[in-house]
């Protein structure tokens, strides 16, 4: 191992950055234009991308380098075989696209033919070599040797504040459990699904060992130099410095939007490949420049430095005005790095390996509280990082059917297993609350409030909820057709198998 050296350079605070790995389960619960490929693509494009630039960046040494959320979902689909499969299946034609596209008789496309062509290639070597075997191998080993912090949750990414106490305990307890089954830990930090939080909420993460949390920054009402511990609990709330993290992310003015970079909605219909550079925001797509990853990747190194100063005179500013030094917290989807921004992993590298440079200690959630980050506590009030920051994407009238069958649907969960007069694990139900977890999943509220796929949201609660139904209906009437449907049901829905119902 080659150890990073550079010259001394006066520590001036420190930068947490923190992804968030999240996808509903989609194994088997269509495939396009939505399900499945949204694993495959976002497996290939980012997930494995930015595991990528972290083993780079461990090979020389160096370590803490950011706080990685896997939801218990993602976790279950890389290590489900069918899931592995399929990814393994969608690599390959990756390859034989970029070889149809070869044919085509346009020179540009020749030359993104050989892009993608090297790039599937490489792809499909790796998933070969090491992820069909599972990934929480790959995971546990940037954990182990510290370089990288991984945040948990609980199964099925429900939005916490709108559950019955009870569940969001077991849904915690089960992800702990999920997490220490795959990477031998259970994990002290989460990012909680949507940032969601309500007053009390810290009691029951205490409850379940966890002792950090990423909340929005104006949830802390911007007070993000320090984390700061949640009323009376030892449970402490780092928040997203909105100042640092929309430089990248803003719609208006972030980084995925400059000229260079590949433009994530203009397609070569034919083959499904992106030709075309953004060129400017009112360029028809007929009318983009041709992509150049050359100038792209030059472009990202740029936009890395240009937000190492940023975060520089952030931490600046922010020990000015409190008289100690300060951590500002990036956080991010892990989806943006190589997803919707082809070319964040670049990005990511660069800013990993400059911002030391700079006098910036880098460093995890876990790193900056062991480190003293902590200030006075505060009160939160309800909160996610949604439209206006509050709840209105996951409980407002444009879902309030939603939240009113997912009310429902807690109810009779909790009232079957309050009736349940058996001591011993109940594989019926046990799917039974796995059914009713995926119907409450946070996506699909998102999904309808943002009119994105909102069909297949809707329909994917009424196939859940309607499975919960049959098996319920069963497990009253025909204990054998009970049993038989739960088998069924955990072939096509069986994440989480150590997922007891008795707990809860």
């Amino acid at each position: 191992m080659r150890l990073v050296t550079s010259a001394a350079v006066a520590e001036i605070g420190t930068c947490c950055l923190v992804l968030h790995t999240h996808l509903p389960w989609v194994a088997h619960a269509g495939a396009w234009p939505v399900g499945e490929e949204w694993l495959h693509q976002a497996f290939t494009s980012s997930w494995r991308r930015v595991i990528e630039v972290c083993e780079r960046l461990a090979a020389e040494g160096r370590r803490e380098l950011l706080s990685l959320g896997v939801s218990p979902t993602v976790a279950a689909m890389l290590d489900d075989p069918y899931c592995l499969n399929e990814i393994h299946r969608w690599t390959g034609n990756w390859v034989l696209r970029a070889e149809e596209l070869a044919a085509r008789s346009e020179p540009l496309l020749r030359d993104l033919a050989r892009f993608e062509y090297a790039a599937a290639s490489a792809c499909l070597v790796d998933v070969e070599d090491r992820w069909l075997r599972g990934g929480s191998p790959i995971l546990r080993r940037l954990c182990d040797d510290g370089v990288v912090e991984l945040l948990g949750g609980p199964v099925a990414h429900p939005f916490l504040p709108l559950l019955d106490d009870r569940l969001i305990a077991h849904a915690l307890r089960t992800g702990s459990d999920d997490a220490w089954l795959r990477w031998g830990s259970r994990l002290a930090g989460v990012w909680a699904p949507e940032c969601g939080y309500r007053p009390g909420l810290e009691d029951i993460y205490a409850g379940q060992g966890i002792a950090r949390l990423l909340v929005d920054g104006p949830s802390l009402r911007g007070r993000t130099a320090a984390a700061h511990p949640i009323g009376e609990s030892d449970v402490v709330a780092f928040g997203r410095d909105l100042e640092v993290t929309y430089r990248v992310w803003s719609p208006k003015s972030g980084y995925p939007g400059s000229a260079a970079y590949r433009d994530f909605h203009t397609f070569d219909h034919a083959s499904g490949f992106r030709p075309a550079r953004v060129t400017s925001r009112q360029t028809a797509p007929q009318d983009k420049a041709p992509w150049d990853p050359v100038a792209a990747a030059a472009m990202a190194r740029r936009d890395a430095r240009d937000f190492v100063d940023v975060v520089r005179r952030r931490l600046v500013d922010l020990a000015a005005a409190t008289g100690r030094r300060a951590v500002t917290v990036a956080a991010y989807d892990t989806e943006l790095f190589g997803h919707w921004w082809y070319e964040g992993p670049v990005w990511l590298e660069e800013v990993l390996r400059r911002l030391p440079l700079a006098g910036v200690r880098v460093t995890t959630l876990r790193g900056a509280q062991e480190a003293g980050h902590v200030g006075p506590p505060v009160q939160i009030p309800a909160s996610s990082w949604g439209s206006g920051k509050d709840w209105r994407v996951w409980a407002g009238p444009q879902v309030a059917d939603i939240v009113d069958a997912g009310e429902r649907l807690a109810t009779r969960l909790l009232s079957t297993v309050d009736s349940s007069r058996s001591h011993l694990r109940n594989r019926e139900l046990d799917q039974l609350c796995r059914e009713a977890y995926l119907a409450l999943a946070s996506d699909w509220a998102f999904m309808v409030s943002k009119n994105s796929a909102a069909d297949y949201a809707r329909n994917r609660i009424a196939t859940h909820s309607a499975r919960f139904d049959r098996l319920r209906a069963a497990m009253d009437t025909d204990p054998v057709s009970a049993s038989r449907i739960a088998r069924e049901l955990e072939h096509i829905d069986g994440p989480w198998r150590h997922l007891d119902a008795r707990l809860l």
